[in-house]
């Protein structure tokens, strides 16, 4: 008797997937999309992902197939048609498995693997110039995995104290899959050390956070910038010649419906200053309507950003041990200049990964 090879039940949605991945195929053939260029591209880009998850869906229901008959061959009557599906089963079984794992996480990570750039939030919290100090530590540890990875990466604006740290830098990041690369470094991080301005040598501990927002495309988010958000300009305070003090150039946007506020002044031209603060603010009031969505989905979730004291952290660099741990898994990994100066956090990254891969199969 032939024991068919059954289907996992989230597999449904998958199929679902698979389906409008063809449906659209179809919609683009049709001359009446392929003249319309924003169509075509909202299209193309739907498409491309969810073939992402089509493709490896196709071999699946063929390997699928193939174990049904060779399970069909094993149960008949024919001994040598049954010794050769008998050797076929365990690679056909060992590349099911393969595939329903590749399945199942591009399931789930879909919407995050989209994403094609971020913006990276990072401010000094308690600790005075040592914490800012560290936040320009931070800030270079992202560059660097940045540079490893092969991202582009374009400091938007940036706010230094008088030691050459950073009070606050924003920058964004962009590159295939970079939100599933950044998406859990957002959050308090503590650092344990002697500062070089502590005479007696005792660890202070300070921190930094950092918030990590999708990058949202234009048609994504639907801003009236004329209606819904208030601008001020005025004059960019701090060095800068005669531009800075005579031209009213430094742009603040408030989002009226949600109350989001941007400001920007790094720059000497006002529209520059407003195309960065407008791309700001689309990431924040995204991120925000995001937000609500997924509280909604799962209270549990908790606020990207803590209060920036030292006791709400994600991780702590603790100098004198040489030692980085990551509290949300319980991990330490030794060797604090090659994280912090070489950007080789990647050990963290593969826990956190397969951590929140784990908790959203457990929700399927």
């Amino acid at each position: 008797m032939s024991t068919a090879v059954q289907d996992p039940t989230w597999i449904k949605r998958v199929d679902e997937m698979a389906a409008r991945a063809e449906e659209i195929a179809g919609e683009m053939n049709k001359p009446e999309v392929a003249t319309n260029g924003a169509l075509m591209t909202k299209l193309t880009r739907e498409h491309g992902e969810l073939e992402k998850l089509a493709k490896p869906y196709r071999e699946y229901r063929q390997v699928t197939d193939q174990l049904n008959e060779s399970h069909e061959l094993i149960a008949g009557d024919d001994a040598d048609l049954r010794e050769l599906a008998e050797a076929e089963l365990p690679e056909l079984e060992k590349r099911r498995e393969e595939l329903l794992q590749q399945l199942q996480e591009r399931l789930v990570t879909g919407d995050d693997a989209a994403v094609r750039s971020v913006i990276v939030e990072i401010r000094a919290g308690t600790g005075g110039e040592e914490a800012a100090l560290f936040a320009g530590e931070l800030l270079s540890m992202y560059t660097a995995y940045a540079a490893r990875k092969g991202f582009k990466v374009e400091l938007m604006s940036s706010s230094e104290s008088d030691l050459g740290g950073i009070k606050e830098a924003i920058l964004t990041i962009s590159g295939e899959e970079v939100y599933l690369h950044y998406r859990f470094e957002a959050g308090g991080h503590r650092v344990q050390r002697v500062p070089k301005t502590e005479a007696q040598g005792r660890i202070h501990t300070s921190a930094a956070t950092v918030a990590v927002l999708p990058e949202p495309e234009e048609v994504e988010i639907d801003i009236d910038w004329e209606k819904d958000v208030l601008e001020h300009v005025s004059r960019a305070g701090g060095p800068g010649g005669q531009n800075v003090n005579k031209v009213s150039s430094a742009i603040k946007l408030e989002h009226i419906p949600t109350g989001i506020t941007v400001s920007m002044r790094d720059e000497k031209s006002q529209h520059k200053n407003r195309a960065k603060a407008r791309r700001v603010m689309m990431s924040r009031v995204f991120e925000h309507f995001h937000t609500q969505q997924q509280n909604e989905l799962a209270s549990e979730r908790k606020s990207m950003v803590g209060s920036g004291d030292r006791s709400d952290r994600i991780r702590t660099y603790n100098f004198p041990q040489n030692r980085c741990t990551d509290h949300r898994i319980n991990k330490d990994v030794f060797g604090l200049e090659r994280i912090l100066v070489a950007g080789e956090f990647d050990e963290f990254l593969q826990e956190l990964t397969d951590r929140e891969l784990k908790l959203r199969l457990e929700s399927l």
